[in-house]
């Protein structure tokens, strides 16, 4: 089967869930799918974006997002693969401010600490070409465990925390507080089985 026929598959498969929980805009990650491309789903209404590896590289990656076709018409430009971690693009809001929406999928902690700090090095090069007017959501897989010290970083953990940090938890940390970032899901009483997967 070749990729074309496999990004059809399972984004059929994606494309269902979605449409059920009725979710506009997407961050996928660990996609596996080679090279950047997109796949529009008319049946179901979205179109898929993503960013893989080269065909030459093992298939252990891959960002993408999956965006209602009915927002397509709003955006001015269309999501941008910076690398096989990291995609944006930018969504309208009103006539002179707009949403910076990034898709990121971090190495685990068993990465190698050169491919780590390359992703934070790309996400900072982002998140400082960004417009300071613009909303900026940070979406996706961060491999990470931020901790439960909510009150040392006020602002960015809310009171509804799980565990214990890890190093790649810490990086998240640090670049939410440089950027005044908040990690939403901490803000909200969850059940503990839905605070972390």
């Amino acid at each position: 089967m070749d990729n074309k026929q496999r990004s059809k598959r399972r984004t059929a498969l994606v494309a269902k869930v979605l449409s059920r929980y009725n979710i506009d805009i997407a961050a996928l990650s660990e996609t596996l799918l080679l090279d950047e491309g997109s796949l529009t789903k008319h049946v179901s209404g979205y179109i898929f974006f993503w960013r893989g590896g080269a065909q030459n590289e093992d298939r252990i990656r891959g960002v993408g997002l999956a965006i209602k076709t009915s927002l397509l018409k709003q955006l001015t430009d269309l999501p941008v693969g910076i690398s096989e971690r990291l995609m944006k693009f930018s969504l309208p809001l009103s006539k002179n401010r707009h949403a910076t929406i990034i898709s990121a999928y971090a190495p685990t902690l068993t990465s190698t600490e050169e491919t780590i700090a390359q992703l934070y090095s790309d996400l900072n090069a982002i998140l400082h070409s960004i417009p300071a007017n613009n909303k900026l959501i940070l979406l996706g897989d961060l491999n990470s465990r931020v901790g439960q010290d909510y009150a040392r970083w006020e602002g960015v953990l809310g009171k509804h925390v799980v565990g214990k940090m890890n190093n790649n938890g810490l990086l998240l940390l640090s670049k939410c507080a440089e950027f005044e970032l908040s990690i939403t899901n901490t803000g909200f009483r969850l059940a503990s089985k839905y605070k972390t997967t």
